[in-house]
């Protein structure tokens, strides 16, 4: 089959140029949104009166084949098919004819491509919110089962104050809710109508745009037709998705790196989600989560590609907008394994709730013990300066604050007194972080209450 743009050209493209030219090898991921785009276009085509009702249901059936080998798989690609269009329009042609040729009327590959784009976006996106919900009910049923137990919170990674290990776990539930909550502001901006746009300028034989936008379900049109076949936004934006929900992922593998180690022993990876060594018998490596901490390096590389990709282009389309689809192609793929991934190893996550309670040391409630003395009538600048010296010199004796005398705190200051002792109590302390938001139980509970409401 000849070029679908050879007619005014004498020699042959060259071989090296012919093979970079070619998107077919990742592009026929396309072939679904192709087929549909072209199905629901053959349809404008007769309503508009360019080609008549019978020549419509003639292309329609003739793709209805095409689909149907696509999707046994026995679909087969020629060395002459350049793209995912070329191969449908040529094999189309094989089935119904001259009549096939009729299709491309008034469509470019310019607005086709960036329909059959948004189109492939729009059907994956319910998986991919399947895939974060499922996260993210992992988290609150392990959040739910943790019930009161404590755990040290950390920042800097040194211990900071205690914490319920259900709220630790909740706080990667409401970065993936932001998450989601993206998606679905995105799919707005990804159901925007390119098709209709021709090449640059628009249509001229009366296609009915709006028509074309429902039946294919998007919400709106573009309203610019420049701006229409070159718009990869929606592309930037979903890469940009990716990189951040993958980066939630990577945080969250990093803790559970860090507190799987025999130092910390706070949790144990399933064998289903760990790897040993080659040479070391005794290893369990979480393999798991240092991939989904490692795979954000591509997911991140994939929106600098695109970025710089679009960074310099004049208006319209350019062929630099082929390289759009191959970042986008491994991201969805690569975020949506690995959020299923991560749901497997937070379902099947052992926690060793006593290990947790016994990391968290008495020096951890100094703030609290600060809070006692605002309490009093200390201002807080104050109080933080005195219990930094109650620490220190519980440090250089070698003792914990509960066992400094009180003689000594009282020398450190006068607004100590003996029920200071009653501050330095780890449940005490969780308990008493009860502001919207806190680790209390009680706010714990309410949070774990606003989690099962928007999952459901």
């Amino acid at each position: 089959m000849s070029k679908l743009w050879g007619g005014r050209f004498r020699g042959e493209t060259d071989p090296l140029m012919d093979k970079l030219n070619r998107s077919v090898a990742f592009d026929q991921k396309l072939w679904a949104a192709d087929i549909r785009g072209s199905q629901a276009y053959a349809g404008a085509l007769a309503r508009a009166g360019v080609i008549t009702a019978a020549e419509a249901e003639q292309l329609c059936a003739g793709l209805e084949r095409v689909h149907a080998e696509f999707a046994a798989g026995r679909f087969e690609f020629r060395p002459s098919d350049e793209d995912i269009h070329t191969a449908v329009e040529r094999r189309l042609t094989e089935l119904i004819g001259e009549v096939a040729g009729k299709l491309h009327t008034g469509r470019s590959r310019n607005d086709q491509v960036a329909t059959d784009v948004r189109l492939f976006i729009l059907e994956r996106l319910p998986a991919l919110q399947t895939a974060l919900r499922g996260l993210q009910r992992a988290l609150v049923e392990r959040a739910e089962g943790a019930g009161e137990a404590i755990m040290p919170g950390y920042t800097h990674l040194q211990r900071a104050q205690p914490v319920l290990v259900a709220h630790w776990l909740l706080s990667y539930f409401w970065m993936l809710q932001r998450d989601a909550e993206r998606l679905t502001e995105i799919a707005r901006r990804v159901a925007v109508l390119p098709l209709g746009s021709g090449a640059l300028a628009g249509n001229s034989l009366g296609i009915d745009r709006q028509a074309l936008a429902r039946e294919l379900g998007f919400t709106d049109v573009s309203p610019n037709s420049l701006d229409a076949v070159s718009d990869r936004d929606f592309i930037a934006e979903m890469l940009f998705w990716g990189a951040l929900t993958q980066m939630h992922l990577s945080r969250l593998a990093e803790d559970l790196i860090i507190f799987s180690t025999a130092e910390f022993g706070f949790v144990r990876l399933s064998d289903a989600y760990s790897t040993g060594s080659s040479l070391m018998p005794q290893k369990r490596n979480p393999d798991a989560l240092e991939l989904l901490r490692g795979k954000l390096g591509r997911v991140a590389g994939n929106l600098l590609a695109l970025i710089i990709v679009l960074k310099g282009l004049p208006s319209t389309y350019n062929k630099d907008l082929q390289e759009d689809k191959e970042p986008l192609f491994d991201t969805l793929e690569t975020v949506e394994d690995c959020l299923k991934v991560a749901a497997g190893a937070i379902e099947t996550l052992d926690i060793n709730a006593e290990a947790m309670q016994q990391a968290c040391v008495e020096e951890m409630l100094a703030t609290d013990l600060a809070d006692y003395l605002v309490r009093r009538g200390v201002p807080f600048r104050q109080a933080h300066g005195i219990v930094g010296r109650a620490v220190r010199l519980a440090e250089e004796r070698g003792m914990r604050l509960s066992q400094l005398p009180l003689e000594d705190y009282r020398a450190i200051s006068p607004a100590f007194d003996a029920d200071l002792y009653a501050a330095l109590n780890l449940r005490g302390s969780v308990e008493a972080k009860t502001a919207v938001g806190g680790t209390a139980p009680a706010a714990v509970k309410a949070q774990i209450q606003q989690a099962r409401a928007l999952l459901a």
